[in-house]
Order: C-alpha cells, then sequence, then structure tokens
C-alpha cells in the first residue's frame, strides 16, 4: 500500500507545484495590464464637463434601455443607434482629433483610438449587448406564448372532433 501512495504523493506534490507556478504567472502577468489601467484611469480628467456629459449620457442611455424593455420596437431603433455610435466612432474621434481645443483641456483622441473606443464604443457595446439579450428573452417568450396557443387551439380542434 505504502509503495502506491507514494507515487499518488510525488504525483499530487508535481501538481501542486505546477498550479502554484501557474498563478504566480498569471498574477505577475495581469501586472502589467493592471498598472496600464491604472495609468490610463489617472490620466484622464473626470471632472471635464464633456466627459461627464458623456457619461451622463451613457448612463441616461442604459437607464432608458433597462426602463423600456418590453418595448421591443424601441429597443430595435435603440440597439441600431449603439451599433450605429460605434461604426461612426472614427470618423467621430478624428473631428474631435481636430478640434479637441474648443471643448478639452488636453488632447484625449490619439490615432489609435483607444480612449474613445474605452469611452464611446465600449459602454454602447455594452448596452447593445444588454438589448440584444433582452430581445433574445424575450423571443424566447413569445414562442413559448405560441406553442401553448398553438396546442390550445389542437386540443379544441379535437374536442369538437370528439363531440
Amino acid at each position: 500500500m505504502e509503495e502506491i501512495r507514494s507515487p499518488m504523493e510525488q504525483k499530487t506534490d508535481l501538481m501542486a507545484d505546477l498550479v502554484q507556478k501557474l498563478s504566480g504567472e498569471l498574477r505577475t502577468g495581469l501586472q502589467p495590464a493592471y498598472e496600464n489601467f491604472i495609468g490610463f484611469f489617472h490620466a484622464i480628467d473626470w471632472k471635464e464637463p464633456w466627459i461627464m456629459g458623456l457619461m451622463g449620457f451613457h448612463v441616461l442611455f442604459l437607464l432608458v434601455t433597462l426602463l423600456s424593455r418590453r418595448h421591443l420596437n424601441f429597443h430595435i431603433f435603440f440597439f441600431l443607434f449603439a451599433l450605429g455610435g460605434v461604426y461612426f466612432a472614427e470618423s467621430l474621434n478624428r473631428l474631435l482629433r481636430k478640434n479637441w481645443k474648443s471643448f478639452s483641456t488636453q488632447n484625449y483622441f490619439d490615432p489609435h483610438r483607444v480612449f474613445f473606443s474605452v469611452l464611446w464604443s465600449g459602454p454602447l457595446l455594452v448596452i447593445a449587448m444588454i438589448i440584444l439579450i433582452n430581445t433574445l428573452f424575450s423571443l424566447c417568450y413569445l414562442i413559448v406564448k405560441w406553442k401553448r396557443a398553438e396546442l390550445r387551439h389542437r386540443a379544441r380542434l379535437v374536442r369538437s372532433k370528439q363531440e
């Protein structure tokens, strides 16, 4: 019995060492990404009126999306609006990069569109995903409702034929 336990303990110890090494590499691997995020976060002046307005727009857009979740036609419009905003983000970033001095204290609009993607396209994509998931749930509910009505109709037909 001891002969079997010894190789099993060795394999268990080996697996524990591998897991520790992997978790250590993951922690050090995510550290630069975390530091970049914190640097990005601190580089933004969150008290600028246009950034506060942008955040307010996204919060309002999200609230209207959540409060109007039962109105599918309205959600389709909102979904297309959100995706249109993402589609035109590059053009909008280019326009804002040319005119940043008229509304901002520093030029946030880099040629790679990182800032604009995070603060404009990211929230719009999250809202579009919420709308898409809500629409899928609503469609599933409608399919179930339709199938129940179909089954009731078939049951009525069978009853009327039996009478």
